[in-house]
């Protein structure tokens, strides 16, 4: 598989085709069924995995309870923070679909990036993505009513991991369950079922079990971009 597989905004996907390739084939790759851990957290494993295709969920467990902390798509690394620090795993990634990943080893990944600084520097700009994007949730936790919480985030997750659908609508490609999102969001199961009933009452959105279809993407990005109201 080449980086033209993968988005460019993703860590593989935005490397030299070369040099992905190389950090491809110092990989050991191996398939994952639906719903199976990839990382756990607590562990010491220092290796990272390269997802080369198919989608897995971070999650973290505060108070015996499963919190989603995002998504992360083809052509993305998990498992660099440990890998580089040291430290236990921080978080569960657990497969949404098959996928099939990519592990390397922390010596041959700490070697990688020293022979290629232009990767370590797309390393660190991964982690402050992922900083970036949890302060945005609290930022919207703060100032946005919950259905225009939702939509920005469903915005997010279809520029990431959407598929085109008939008449201009956008599948999200990964089951999501209404806890999930609430989770996402900073809300409560019953208030996430508003926001998504509000969504659907505009026309912006439709559900399934675990599905989620933007029928109106300009509509909901529109919402999306609203400036901040009171909840």
């Amino acid at each position: 598989m080449t980086s033209a597989a993968w988005s460019p905004n993703t860590f593989l996907g935005g490397l030299p085709e070369a040099t992905a390739k190389e950090l491809v084939g110092l990989s050991t790759q191996r398939q994952f069924a639906p719903g199976r851990v990839v990382l756990r957290e607590g562990d010491r494993e220092g290796h990272v995995e390269l997802l080369i295709s198919g989608f897995v969920k971070v999650t973290t467990s505060v108070d015996g309870f499963e919190t989603l902390l995002g998504i992360r798509v083809p052509g993305e690394l998990v498992g660099e923070v440990g890998a580089l620090t040291g430290q236990p795993r921080n978080a569960t990634v657990t497969t949404c679909g098959r996928v099939t990943a990519g592990v390397v080893s922390r010596a041959a990944f700490e070697d990688f990036l020293r022979r290629h600084p232009p990767a370590a520097a797309r390393v660190m700009a991964a982690v402050a993505g992922q900083l970036s994007w949890a302060n945005r949730r609290r930022t919207d936790f703060a100032v946005y009513p919950a259905h225009v919480r939702l939509a920005r985030l469903l915005v997010e997750i279809g520029e990431l991991c959407g598929r085109p659908a008939p008449n201009g609508a956008i599948e999200i490609g990964v089951p999501l369950s209404q806890p999930e999102l609430a989770t996402m969001i900073a809300i409560a199961q019953a208030t996430v079922q508003n926001a998504i009933r509000e969504l659907r009452g505009r026309g912006l959105l439709s559900t399934g079990y675990r599905r989620l279809t933007i029928l109106d993407p300009a509509g909901m990005r529109a919402l999306a971009e609203l400036g901040p109201e009171t909840p």
